[in-house]
């Protein structure tokens, strides 16, 4: 198994691809209160500047800046995928997938009277995530745009106006495409 090593690099500003696990699901924009929510706890706690977010059904874009001295972006995404999936399991029951015990058989417990394995609990998010450290003004303005075209590109919407869990709403509301 290969180990990837992300870049460390304090003050970066980073755009992420995150996706759920099931690709078909419409659960972030049924829910997208709750990753709001995820995602104020983190800032309050580990702060972060937003400069473009885009949520779609089954996954989500944005671009961070973090704060001069700080690089640990991977940590404040597991906070909010975290938080996310904590608060969606307790407002829904998750599906559960059965795993192979040591012998590889597939149940649901690896022994009689073992209480429920939280393991088997399906995986909500995608175990990792993609990001791309930004260069320079030009990349960031096409990572940004990236964001704001994603569910114009994915055939949800004609104009970036008509998607309303975006942050083109915030800062290009005016703007000519």
């Amino acid at each position: 198994m290969s180990r990837y090593i992300r870049p460390k690099v304090p003050g970066a500003c980073v755009f992420f691809t995150v996706n759920l696990v099931d690709r078909g699901a419409d659960t972030l924009v049924r829910h997208v209160d709750m990753l709001r929510q995820a995602v104020a706890v983190t800032r309050a706690k580990r702060p972060f500047g937003i400069d473009a977010w885009v949520v779609l059904p089954d996954h989500m874009h944005c671009v961070w800046t973090l704060p001069v001295g700080d690089a640990d972006f991977s940590g404040r995404m597991s906070e909010i995928k975290g938080r996310f999936t904590r608060e969606l399991c307790r407002s829904e029951p998750a599906p559960t997938r059965l795993k192979r015990n040591s012998y590889g058989a597939r149940g649901g417990r690896d022994r009689v009277g073992a209480g429920p394995d939280l393991r088997s609990e399906s995986p909500i998010w995608q175990k990792r995530f993609w990001e791309h450290h930004i260069r320079d003004e030009a990349d960031f303005a096409n990572h940004v745009r990236y964001c704001w075209i994603n569910p114009v590109k994915h055939g949800l919407v004609r104009h970036p106006r008509e998607w309303p869990y975006s942050s083109w709403h915030r800062d290009a509301g005016g703007a000519v495409w």
